[in-house]
């Protein structure tokens, strides 16, 4: 290799594992499996109950068309014929954001509560040893003055 590359290579490495740069690239990638489990936890247990409350509809297939030529029920079927107002499925991304949010609210509480340092405990006192050189100054210093 030459000199160049090599110091290419050298700076790059420093960049790319520097703990900041590395701890978002693992952040990233942490988060990017939470939304998954996040995904599932709205789309296979919460929007299906919501569902159910609301008369046992796929809570994604709600949605309003913005065009006469919209004669479809489900979701799918209804934007392969023309514009519609999908609410439903919207609603599902701002139920999924509120519960991303508010776990990552929590952890950085947690996190947050386990970064506060104790506070230090007061200085001991002098030891007897510092009282006695405190002592011989003091006397050192009155004897010198007299």
């Amino acid at each position: 290799m030459t000199d160049t590359v090599r110091k290419e290579w050298n700076d790059f490495k420093s960049f790319a594992f520097k703990g900041n740069a590395f701890d978002l690239a693992v952040g990233v990638i942490v988060g990017g499996a939470f939304g998954r489990i996040v995904d599932g936890v709205v789309n296979l247990l919460i929007m299906p109950i919501i569902g159910a409350l609301t008369g046992g509809l796929n809570f994604d297939d709600y949605f309003v068309p913005l065009n006469a030529n919209v004669t479809a029920t489900t979701l799918a079927a209804a934007q392969k014929q023309g514009a519609v107002l999908a609410y439903g499925a919207f609603i599902t991304v701002v139920i999924n954001f509120l519960l991303v949010a508010f776990v990552l609210f929590q952890l950085v509480k947690i996190s947050n509560r386990m970064k506060t340092a104790q506070p230090a405990p007061p200085p001991a006192g002098p030891t007897k040893s510092e009282e006695l050189l405190a002592e011989i100054r003091d006397a050192l210093k009155t004897k010198s003055s007299s």
